[in-house]
């Protein structure tokens, strides 16, 4: 049946540009909020994609595919979800690209995406809930759960030696989740939680949060918030009063305000974030340095593969119709097939058309398992000489 629709598309793309459509696909992240200053890359990834795609003329009869932002603003569900209900309602976007953080991505699912049919690809929301809410197979995510990134945070901390630590985490899904994930993996393996506490964002001191963290003790604390917001207050305190010297940064806390905000204060701690080592993420990094943004930062790769895998299954659909395209994500991102990686797009809609299966491994290695998500790669990251660098991919 795969290789039949393709074939169908073959004969959409001969008839040339009069089936051509100006596709729109929404690109709804935190451009404001506490991931802030990685979302420039991630929607920079994303358009990326939808230029090379539409530079190609490749995609049903020769459409162009434009981006139209919103802002979901991280963690306001209201807002996030009325910047979704204008992207479907008043801009009529195809599908979206989106959204980033794991509380407001569930909102727009539930009260925009589903009740409208429109699919969505998340590139960053990690929540382990997301596996089981109520999608009708409209949802899918580039990014791992959090339920495998407890597995990585167990891992690398056994590693170091470590034997005991504490929490602190956003008081939100996203935090919630990865609380979680972390005490129950680390406690599986023997390790020690002296204490999980919420922080909130926003505040102006987190002394007293520090003061709980510090009474509790622990020999590393993990920080799972935003670099933006409250995680790097959370640190500062930390690090002001001598509470911990050494701390742990799961997704959500790296990215370049890390090293602007602490430098060498930070030396000797570490953490990880999604990415791989793969041919793809080598020739993503040069297509981002070319168009001017940084191809290593948290969640670029993800967001250029979401984008990408949008645009293909349209393709393998014969349809820029999100109930048509949702069907074959699963079906483009996976083997069996000739692969496909970053700057191939345009080979990936001709070998689509020409009825030739496709695996799209992209710029982050994409294989989606189980509900639509991402099987997870990760780069270790260690603080030396005042900045962060790679040291390892998982």
């Amino acid at each position: 049946m795969k290789k039949l629709l393709a074939a169908t598309a073959s004969l959409a793309l001969v008839a040339g540009a009069a089936g051509a459509e100006d596709i729109k696909i929404g690109v709804i992240l935190g451009f404001t909020g506490p991931l802030e200053s990685i979302t420039p890359a991630m929607g920079s990834g994303a358009e990326l994609a939808m230029k090379e795609v539409t530079d190609s003329g490749k995609l049903l009869g020769g459409s162009t595919v434009t981006s139209v932002r919103g802002d979901s603003t991280c963690v306001d569900a209201a807002a996030a979800t009325a910047a979704a209900e204008r992207l479907v309602t008043t801009d009529k976007v195809n599908a979206i690209m989106g959204a980033d953080c794991s509380g407001v991505t569930g909102a727009i699912l539930a009260n925009v995406a589903v009740p409208n049919g429109v699919a969505m690809i998340s590139p960053s929301a990690t929540s382990p809930g997301l596996s089981t809410a109520e999608d009708k197979d409209l949802f899918f995510r580039t990014a791992p759960s959090d339920a495998r990134q407890g597995e990585i945070v167990r891992d690398i901390l056994k590693e170091k030696g470590v034997s005991s630590i504490a929490i602190t985490y956003t008081n939100n899904d996203y935090g919630k989740g990865l609380a979680e994930a972390i005490q129950r993996n680390w406690e599986e393996a023997g390790g020690k939680v002296t204490i999980s506490a919420a922080h909130e964002d926003g505040k102006a001191d987190y002394s007293a949060e520090v003061g709980a963290l510090a009474s509790a003790g622990g020999d590393v604390l993990v920080v799972a918030g935003y670099v933006d917001q409250g995680g790097s207050g959370v640190v500062r305190a930390a690090l002001d009063t001598g509470a911990f010297s050494t701390f742990y940064f799961p997704d959500g806390m790296v990215g370049e305000k890390l090293n602007e905000n602490f430098g060498a204060e930070l030396n000797g701690s570490y953490g990880a974030y999604p990415g791989t080592d793969s041919p793809g993420a080598a020739k993503f990094q040069e297509m981002a340095a070319a168009a001017g943004f940084d191809g290593t930062s948290a969640f670029a790769p993800e967001s250029y593969d979401a984008a990408a895998l949008i645009m293909l299954a349209m393709a393998a659909a014969n349809s820029s119709k999100s109930a048509d395209l949702a069907t074959k994500v699963m079906d483009v991102a996976n083997a069996p097939g000739e692969q496909i990686f970053p700057g191939e797009l345009a080979k990936g809609l001709e070998l689509i058309a020409g009825g030739t299966d496709i695996d799209y491994v992209g710029a982050s290695a994409v294989e989606l398992i189980g509900p639509g998500e991402s099987a997870g790669n990760y780069r270790e990251i260690e603080f030396k000489d005042g900045k962060y660098e790679t040291v390892k991919f998982r």
